[in-house]
C-alpha cells in the first residue's frame, strides 16, 4: 500500500512502519521468553490452588472472542482511514478500543476471582508465572487502548489523511500482534495447561 505524502525510503517501507515491525520482532522474543518460562514451571507448584481448580474456560473463551473480534474492528478502522472515511474511522477505532476495555474487564474479573480463591503472585509457581505473563499482556492491551483513543481524538483535528492512515495502520499492526499473542497464551495456559 503506497501512502501519498509519506517519505520515500530505501526499503520502500515508511520508516515508522519499519520501526513498528522491528519493535514487534523484539516483542516476539520477549513474550517467547515469558511463555517458555511458564512452560518450564508448568505443573511444578507444590501447593495449590492449581489451574484446574480455578479456570473458567467458557468465560475466558468469551473474552478471547471479544479480543479477536476487536481485530476485525481494527481492520475496518484501517480500511476506513485509507478511504478517508472520517466517520467510519472514528466508529471503528472506538469499537476496537471498547472491545479492548471489555477484554480487560474480563481479565480484572478473573484476577479478582483467583485472588479470592487464594491464588496470588507469591503463593506458588503457577501464580507467579500466570500473573506475570497475563498481566504483561493485559498491560499491552491497555497501552493499545490508550493509543487507539488518542488516534480517535486526533481524527477530530485536521491532518493530512495519508499520515493519519499510516498512523492507524501502524496502531493496527500493534493491535493484531497483541491479539495473536493472546491466542498463544490462551492455548498454552487455558487449553493445553489444564491438567497438564
Amino acid at each position: 500500500m503506497s501512502h501519498v505524502g509519506v517519505e520515500r525510503t530505501a526499503t520502500g517501507v515508511p520508516n515508522r512502519k519499519l520501526g513498528i515491525w522491528l519493535f514487534l520482532a523484539s516483542e516476539c522474543m520477549f513474550f517467547g521468553a515469558l511463555i517458555a518460562t511458564y512452560l518450564v514451571y508448568q505443573g511444578q507448584s507444590l501447593v495449590g490452588p492449581y489451574p484446574e481448580d480455578l479456570f473458567n474456560i467458557p468465560l475466558t473463551t468469551v473474552s478471547t472472542f471479544v479480543l479477536l473480534m476487536s481485530s476485525l474492528a481494527m481492520v475496518l478502522a484501517v480500511s476506513a482511514s485509507q478511504r478517508q472515511d472520517m466517520r467510519g474511522t472514528r466508529i471503528w477505532l472506538g469499537v476496537t478500543a471498547g472491545m479492548g476495555l471489555i477484554f480487560l474487564g474480563f481479565q480484572a474479573y478473573e484476577y479478582a476471582h483467583f485472588i479470592q480463591a487464594g491464588l496470588t503472585l507469591s503463593v506458588n509457581l503457577f501464580g507467579s508465572t500466570f500473573y506475570v505473563l497475563t498481566g504483561i499482556h493485559g498491560t499491552h492491551v491497555l497501552i493499545g487502548v490508550v493509543w487507539l483513543l488518542s488516534l480517535l481524538v486526533h481524527t477530530l483535528r485536521p491532518l493530512d489523511w495519508s499520515r493519519r492512515a499510516l498512523d492507524i495502520e501502524i496502531a493496527g499492526l500493534y493491535w493484531h500482534f497483541v491479539d495473536v499473542v493472546w491466542i498463544v497464551i490462551f492455548t498454552v495456559i487455558y487449553l493445553l495447561g489444564v491438567g497438564g
